[in-house]
């Protein structure tokens, strides 16, 4: 067997991504001219890498990933004709028009180098401007609102890891390495509803930008999120115990 087609066990490489949409209201001119004149919005949804190009005015992009990824699958609302959109080159992504907001299915195929399966990712559509519980804006805001608004921005980042790769497949990830982010915040930060504090970077405008260092804050917060769920699963572990050692005490005590 050719050594490019064996596997470099004990070893993880990853590649980062982001994956959402970007949309903006459409002007009364473009719903007047559309074939669909009830939709508001005109959307983007993309997988990207994770970096952005300087003064560009799309979230990631700067690197081409195809050096990896063979296509991408968009799934659609069954509204839209050919729900199912196989997009096999760069940029992958689609644009559409529409008025509702709905989960979008994201399939990835990898090249063949890689021997790896599907990965699969869902995103909500957002056409709308972000708000927080509470703050009394409206979810829907009247279109001219949302217009001056500016566009809505929904991006998720992602690590795609590759365990035990082949090393045909090492040597084209190494021959390819990704932009890093930059270290500190130089645009407006995505939003992420686990971080309700980025909802004011949504009022300054811009395009958004990930940098390193709020990849590190996501982390922690996972961390940080983690270790309450297991000293949860602790302390109820410890109450079904206690009541279970009752139970046991209650039962000796009828049958004496």
């Amino acid at each position: 067997m050719s050594n490019e087609r064996v596997r470099v066990r004990g070893l993880s490489i990853h590649r980062p991504i982001i994956y959402g949409n970007s949309a903006v209201v459409l002007t009364p001119e473009e719903r007047a001219s559309s074939q669909h004149p009830d939709h508001t919005h005109r959307w983007t949804v993309a997988v990207r890498s994770a970096a952005s190009s300087p003064d560009s005015d799309k979230v990631g992009g700067a690197d081409d990933i195809n050096y990896f990824i063979k296509r991408v699958t968009f799934k659609l609302h069954d509204t839209y004709a050919n729900q199912t959109r196989n997009v096999d080159k760069p940029p992958f992504e689609v644009t559409e028009t529409g008025w509702g907001e709905f989960e979008i299915q994201i399939r990835i195929n990898f090249i063949q180098e890689s021997g790896e399966k599907q990965y699969m990712l869902y995103h909500h559509l957002k056409l709308h401007p972000w708000t927080v519980i509470g703050s009394g804006e409206p979810e829907i805001p009247p279109p001219e609102v949302a217009a001056k608004a500016g566009p809505v921005h929904s991006w998720q980042y992602d690590e795609v890891v590759f365990n035990d790769p082949f090393q045909s497949f090492l040597n084209i990830l190494m021959a390819n390495p990704p932009t890093p982010l930059p270290k500190s915040k130089r645009r407006p930060v995505p939003f992420h509803t686990a971080n309700s504090e980025s909802i004011a970077d949504t009022k300054l405008g811009g395009t958004p930008e990930f940098t390193q260092a709020m990849v590190q804050e996501e982390a922690e917060r996972l961390e940080k999120a983690r270790k309450q769920v297991i000293a949860e699963q602790d302390k109820w572990r410890t109450t079904l115990i206690e009541k279970e050692n009752l139970l046991e005490k209650l039962k000796k005590e009828l049958e004496g």
